[in-house]
């Protein structure tokens, strides 16, 4: 990490002030603000108990029935019908994890012409083998136009599922990630299942058994948002703060800070683990040779910001900055 970091360490409050703002005009943060549309026309409450959790859960078979979806960006399906199909599969299994589900298929569905459509379930047949998920059934609609992938995973947890909801103050934020990869050129993706291959299905799994120990209770993986915004929405539906020490956060050689913290990566997760579970929660990750570890400490603060040795800068203030516009049950 230490490459990555020391230009911020060199001149911390100025680099700090830069990266806060970087951070914050991150078109993949500002995004999220979208997501508010939902509790316009549906209300203040999701259809189980959040709303701010990666997928659904509803109570079936003992346990936990969880469900989440994903629309992949067009021109993104376009430009890399392969990866799209990939991507379909990779987000849902992430979504999944997050929740501490163990996953139990993917279902599609895809408006295009038939050559994209090829490309793309070629992807999605990748990714499910990468994962041992099995991709259940969907529908193919071939169509000339801009073409649409949408993919919807199903999985289940044996107690009760990782939520937002049961983050509090005092809890420990962990971040785990896959650091041996490489960035997309083209997209601020980092891909580390090509040097994970069969590890991957393993990888994903590792939440069940945490959530089941109870070394983790919630959970958020980084997707567009960033590390920063995927944190920033974990911590916005309890109006919980943390101080994130950069310097304790696992980032890939050669790889820019203000690049890692607003990245995609194929495994990238942010748990939070109670006071004195932090070894139970960050070891099952370092024994399949992942990297993770403790980088902050939740608090009542609804102020998410950065430390850098002893300079620290506020990202974003949660009393006043919407991240989703999701509104509280």
């Amino acid at each position: 990490m230490a490459d990555t970091t020391a230009a911020v360490r060199a001149d911390a409050p100025a680099a700090l002030a830069e990266l806060v703002q970087t951070l914050r005009a991150h078109p993949g943060l500002r995004g999220k603000a979208a997501i508010g549309l939902v509790s316009e026309v549906l209300g203040p409450g999701d259809w189980i108990s959040g709303p701010g959790d990666d997928g659904a859960a509803v109570a079936a078979l003992g346990g936990q029935v969880v469900a989440c979806g994903e629309a992949l960006w067009p021109p993104f399906v376009a430009a890399d019908p392969y990866g799209a199909g990939f991507a379909a599969v990779l987000t849902n299994v992430n979504d999944l994890a997050a929740m501490g589900a163990l996953p139990l298929g993917i279902v599609d569905t895809i408006v295009s012409s038939e050559q994209v459509a090829r490309s793309v379930l070629l992807g999605m047949r990748r990714a499910g083998e990468l994962y041992d998920v099995p991709i259940l059934g969907g529908h193919l609609t071939l169509h000339h136009g801009q073409p649409a992938v949408s993919a919807f995973g199903v999985g289940t947890t044996s107690g009760q599922a990782l939520s937002v909801t049961r983050v509090r103050a005092g809890q420990s934020l962990l971040v785990a990630a896959a650091l041996d990869g490489r960035m997309r050129p083209d997209f601020p993706f980092f891909g580390a299942f090509e040097k994970r291959g069969s590890q991957c299905a393993g990888d994903v799994r590792l939440f069940a058994r945490l959530a089941e120990s109870g070394a983790c209770v919630a959970a958020k993986d980084i997707s567009m948002a960033g590390l920063v915004g995927s944190l920033a929405m974990l911590l916005e539906w309890g109006r919980h703060g943390v101080v994130l020490d950069v310097d304790a956060v696992p980032v890939p050689s050669g790889v820019r800070l203000a690049a890692w913290l607003t990245c995609f990566p194929s495994f990238g997760f942010l748990l939070c683990a109670p006071a004195g579970r932090e070894a139970d929660c960050a070891q099952p990750f370092l024994d399949r040779g992942l990297s993770a570890a403790v980088v902050g400490r939740i608090d009542d603060s609804g102020k998410l910001a950065l430390r850098v040795g002893s300079a620290s800068a506020t990202v974003l203030d949660l009393a006043v900055d919407d991240v989703t516009r999701l509104g509280r049950s």
